[in-house]
């Protein structure tokens, strides 16, 4: 009999909270992806999809970012709402064009939770284009290495682009409890036994990473080119390079690549014959049941937002 494979817990060691909201709903360029779990026990949730209109989204480090706000909210509304949570708080899951995401080593990090933010605010002023101070920050600490560094899994936004996406989802009738970046959340839906290369493709941007189950070894998000034909090119590009990391890093050349995005394993299988890389869905469908029509390969973000 396998072994129990318990999901990857990104951010939550360092939680002022145990578990994240069993409510969860992602932003993507095609609509509005929501979960629900009525307990942190349960291995499926009930999910819903509500579409937004092609260009209201337009991701990144300045606000708007919801082109179209009312649609936006229209829809997360919808989505929610379909599920009919008795709480109200959620995980909100974004694109990853909104949020830099770093893995930083550190000699060492204070003892005290209160006194390690301004370290990190310290070393982040000449890693990122936006203001740090005012700054939302999520971390998690992921051990110590070989070297005797900490290393630090970083995800932080700039203020008004935060504040953005949280206003949207309170004027949904819903309250912010945690917000994950795309390809954070969709690490966490993995259950990592062995190390996993990971490719998401999240609107305009791709995020390659290599996870292991208490560590992050790569996490790289690139934007795509804006011509259909140099797309494939591109995602060529990156997962060899990622495949090349792989390979040096931990001594050997992965055989599988898990994909979370439009279109499943079956879209982007073909684009990556080349590398003989065996592509499968990070989350293949629905675990219990959907209220509406779901496209595929979107569930990977809300799956791991409720992977506590």
């Amino acid at each position: 009999m396998p072994k129990a494979i318990a999901p990857f817990r990104i951010f939550m060691k360092n939680s002022m909270v145990t578990l994240r909201p069993r409510l969860a709903c992602e932003i993507l360029p095609e609509g509005i992806v929501a979960a629900r779990q009525d307990s942190a026990t349960e291995e499926s949730a009930i999910t819903t999809f509500a579409p937004i209109p092609a260009g209201s989204i337009a991701a990144g480090l300045k606000t708007p970012n919801l082109v179209n706000h009312a649609a936006v909210v229209a829809a997360m509304r919808s989505a929610l709402d379909e599920l009919a949570p008795r709480d109200k708080k959620i995980t909100l899951v974004i694109p990853d064009a909104a949020v830099r995401v770093l893995l930083l080593d550190f000699d060492s990090l204070p003892p005290k939770t209160a006194d390690i933010l301004p370290v990190l605010r310290f070393r982040l002023r000449k890693l990122v284009p936006f203001e740090v101070d005012d700054a939302g920050i999520s971390y998690q600490e992921l051990g110590t290495q070989q070297s005797g560094q900490v290393r630090v899994l970083i995800a932080i936004m700039p203020h008004d682009v935060l504040h953005e996406y949280e206003n949207a989802v309170r004027e949904t009738g819903y309250e912010p409890g945690a917000i994950l970046p795309s390809s954070i959340a969709a690490i966490a839906a993995g259950r990592v036994e062995d190390p996993m290369l990971i490719l998401n493709r999240n609107g305009n941007t791709i995020t390659t990473a290599i996870a292991l189950p208490n560590d992050l070894l790569l996490h790289r998000t690139l934007e795509l080119p804006t011509h259909e034909a140099e797309i494939t090119s591109e995602l060529q590009r990156t997962v060899n390079v990622a495949m090349a990391y792989f390979e040096d890093t931990l001594h050997t050349r992965p055989t599988t690549l898990f994909y979370a995005g439009p279109g499943g394993a079956a879209a982007v299988e073909p684009l990556l014959s080349e590398t003989d890389l065996q592509v499968r869905d990070l989350v293949p469908a629905p675990a219990a049941g959907a209220t509406s029509a779901m496209r595929k390969g979107l569930l990977a973000g809300v799956v791991g937002a409720l992977a506590n």
